[in-house]
C-alpha cells in the first residue's frame, strides 16, 4: 500500500530519487552541450563561410533594393567582372559590381561611357550613364594585381571606385551568392 492507502501505489526510494536526477542532471548536460555545439557551427558558418547583411540603399538598383538581404561566400577569392560584392572603405560598407581587375586600366570618358583597356564596355544590364565625379578620382587608372574597379548599378550619385578608388581584395568581405527580397520576409 502507498502513503495514501492507495494500492500499487508506494513512494520513491531515496536511491530512486538519485538515479532520477543523476539522469535529468545527464539530460541537461547533454542539451547544453548540443546547444553549445549548434552555435559553434552557426558561428563558423555565418563567421568565417558565409556574411549576411542588408543592402542599405538603393545604389544597386534595380536589381537590388533597399532593405533586400545579401547572402555572401567569403572563400572565394577567384572574382570576375561583373561578380556583386561586399566591401568595406574608410570603415563603411559597401555593396557594388566588379567592373575591371587586376592589370586593367580603366577610364571614363567625358560622354559617361566606361572604358576598360581603351574599349567602350557595354552593360546590357545596367540602365544608367556613368559619369565622373567632380570630387573623384583622376583618370586613367592603372590597377595593380590585388585590385578591382568596382561601380554600382545605380551610376549616378552612388558611391563607388568613381569616389574612393580601387578596391583592394583585402577590402573585399565576399562575393553575394542570392539576395533575399524584403517582399519576401
Amino acid at each position: 500500500m502507498g502513503k495514501h492507502g492507495e494500492p500499487g501505489v508506494r513512494e520513491p526510494t531515496g536511491n530512486e530519487n538519485e538515479r532520477v536526477q543523476k539522469g535529468m542532471k545527464k539530460e541537461i548536460q547533454f542539451f547544453l552541450l548540443r546547444a553549445m555545439l549548434m552555435a559553434a557551427l552557426i558561428w563558423i558558418f555565418f563567421g568565417m563561410i558565409f556574411g549576411l547583411t542588408p543592402m542599405k540603399n538603393n545604389d544597386m538598383s534595380p536589381r537590388i533594393s533597399s532593405g533586400d538581404l545579401l547572402l555572401y561566400y567569403r572563400l572565394d577569392k577567384n572574382l570576375l567582372c561583373d561578380d556583386v560584392i561586399v566591401f568595406e572603405k574608410e570603415g563603411k560598407q559597401y555593396t557594388g559590381r566588379i567592373v575591371a581587375k587586376g592589370g586593367d586600366t580603366v577610364e571614363i570618358g567625358d560622354n559617361a561611357e566606361l572604358m576598360v583597356n581603351n574599349s567602350v564596355v557595354i552593360e546590357n544590364n545596367i540602365f544608367y550613364r556613368t559619369p565622373r565625379y567632380e570630387d573623384g578620382i583622376s583618370y586613367p587608372v592603372k590597377l595593380l594585381k590585388n585590385q578591382y574597379f568596382v561601380l554600382c548599378d545605380y551610376r549616378e550619385g552612388a558611391k563607388d571606385s568613381r569616389y574612393f578608388g580601387a578596391v583592394d581584395s583585402r577590402e573585399i568581405k565576399g562575393k553575394v551568392i542570392t539576395v533575399i527580397r524584403r517582399s519576401n520576409l
